[in-house]
């Protein structure tokens, strides 16, 4: 079984790091993630709610604010509890497994565009941090070396 989910989006509102009784660090967000197509009267956007734990939630708060774009990657689980009325609530969310931020802590959105990349992997427990040419992204002026044995057709 594949439980894997990847995301690009924005903050909705500026992260905020809680502690649990075991001084644990936990910081629950949710990420506006844009549809691809839009249909009509419905939202452009989907907002998905996303918890980081340790190292992670402690970077996110640090670093991060409200309209941050990010790169999420983690698993999707389901949580249930039973509120007040006796009601049993059940919640869908993305535990998060690393982040990845996609412009700098100074940036106005969108107006930055790709900023510097730096990543936390939580499976490394360790910060990484990269400056490539170009962001990590390729540009349309980068070559690739593709050898016609390397096509599937």
């Amino acid at each position: 079984m594949i439980n894997s989910v990847i995301l690009v989006g924005r903050l909705t509102k500026d992260p905020e790091l809680r502690k649990t009784q075991s001084g644990t660090s936990v910081c629950a967000f949710t990420l506006a993630v844009n549809r691809k197509s839009q249909a009509q009267g419905q939202p452009d956007a989907d907002f998905i709610g996303c918890v980081a734990w340790n190292k992670t939630a402690e970077l996110m708060e640090e670093w991060l604010h409200k309209g941050s774009l990010i790169g999420v990657e983690g698993r999707i689980q389901t949580r249930n509890y039973d509120n007040q009325q006796g009601q049993r609530v059940y919640i869908t969310e993305v535990l998060v497994g690393s982040v990845t931020f996609l412009e700098p802590k100074g940036s106005a959105g969108a107006q930055n565009g790709y900023g510097q990349a730096n990543a936390y992997q939580s499976q490394n427990r360790g910060y990484t941090g990269s400056k490539q040419g170009n962001n990590g992204f390729h540009s349309a002026f980068d070559e690739l070396d593709i050898a016609s044995d390397d096509l599937p057709f």
